[in-house]
């Protein structure tokens, strides 16, 4: 099996992508090394194979910076982590477009309440950005908190989807 790697540019940086043919396991804002870097043990053996485009996720991207914010709910994605962090993912990925939740909010979410800092922890540790979207989560009161890519393109996605 070899896995696909794609650079997409978007209105907020290029976007770096790794998938194993439909299922996205690895995005980023920053650099190639890192993302692969964020690959699991299994994954990371695979070989991989730069292409223009990743047929469907590639089109779904495109379609949320086109304005359909839902778009990114259709795409499966897989990455390593302790299980508090994928129960954090997956109820990341319930926080609709145009939504926010607090970092305690995930945290009770995840079924971890008191886990507020592994809550935000999860979010760091987060190597699918944008579709696990991390984005959507902010402090108690609505402060924007912290975003690994600055808190520019945190404000950036916020309002293109509408909460703010």
């Amino acid at each position: 099996m070899t896995l696909l790697l794609s650079t997409l540019a978007t209105p907020i940086g290029n976007l770096n992508l790794i998938a194993d043919q439909h299922i996205l396991l690895a995005a980023n804002l920053s650099n190639l090394k890192a993302l692969k870097e964020s690959l699991g043990a299994d994954d990371a053996a695979h070989d991989i194979k730069s292409v223009a485009k990743i047929p469907v996720i590639t089109d779904l991207i495109n379609d949320y910076f086109a304005g359909d914010i839902s778009a990114l709910n259709s795409i499966q994605v897989r990455q390593p982590g302790a299980p508090f962090s994928q129960a954090a993912w997956k109820a990341m990925r319930k926080v609709k477009p145009g939504a926010v939740i607090s970092y305690a909010d995930l945290a009770d979410r995840a079924g971890s309440p008191a886990a507020v800092r592994a809550a935000g922890s999860a979010c760091a540790k987060n190597a699918i950005v944008l579709i696990v979207p991390c984005h959507r989560i902010v402090k108690t009161g609505g402060a924007l908190g912290n975003y690994a890519y600055g808190l520019s393109k945190k404000e950036w996605l916020l309002r293109h989807e509408g909460a703010l």
